[in-house]
């Protein structure tokens, strides 16, 4: 039963890869910040993490949930600047051209 689950960002992301994706972006204390569990703050560790998240379902829950939210704002943004990077491209276009600006008669 391959399907595909365009509208599930968690689909096909192990656990691991969302906790390492997580601790090189935030570190252990940013983590501990958001979520205030032991794995994080004493001495911690990606196996550790990986352990005490496995066994703890609210604490994988959340840990997901920072992943989701970060992972679509880093879309966004990456939409954004993509939009942006066109818009100058065409700008440029326009001034190499010799036409300058586009113009709207209105």
């Amino acid at each position: 039963m391959n399907q595909d689950q365009p509208n599930n960002p968690l689909h096909g992301v192990t656990l691991q890869a969302i906790l390492e994706d997580l601790v090189e972006r935030y570190g252990f204390p940013g983590l501990a910040q958001a979520i205030p569990v032991r794995c994080f703050l004493n001495d911690p560790s990606i196996a550790s993490s990986l352990k005490f998240l496995r066994k703890t379902p609210w604490a994988r829950a959340k840990v997901e949930q920072i992943w989701v939210q970060d992972h679509r704002r880093l879309e966004r943004k990456r939409k954004r600047n993509q939009l942006r990077a066109a818009q100058r491209a065409t700008k440029a276009q326009h001034q190499a051209d010799g036409s300058g600006e586009p113009t709207t008669d209105g």
